[in-house]
Parts: structure tokens; sequence; C-alpha cells
């Protein structure tokens, strides 16, 4: 691998940094929209599965218990 001294290297970086396309503030909004709304399901998914575990291993546990 080829060494660069730091002013190529400086050069080289701002060259690539110039390449990244940022995203706009709509883009950003609507996807921190998406992963809270995500996020939001998914709590309320797992809250109905573990209510709906715990009740079946009550009823299990008060019929064989």
């Amino acid at each position: 691998m080829a060494k660069t001294n730091p002013l190529q290297f400086i050069q080289q970086t701002r060259a690539e940094v110039s390449k990244v396309v940022w995203p706009t503030r709509r883009e950003v909004l609507l996807t921190t929209a998406m992963v809270f709304a995500l996020a939001a399901l998914a709590a309320i998914f797992f809250t109905l599965v573990d209510l709906l575990i715990r009740t079946g291993m009550t009823g299990i546990l008060q019929y064989f218990g």
C-alpha cells in the first residue's frame, strides 16, 4: 500500500466527502417518524404476545396446580 503525505491525504479526504449525498430535512424527518412508528408497533406486538403467553401459562398452572 502506497504511503501518501498528509497534504495529499487531506485533499483525498475532502474529495471523498464532497461526493457524499446528504439526506434532505424531509427525508430525515420521514425516516425518523417511520422508525418511531415501527418501534411502537413492535412494542405493542410483543406486549400482546407476552400477555397471551402469561395468560396461557397462568391458566395451565391453575388447572394442574
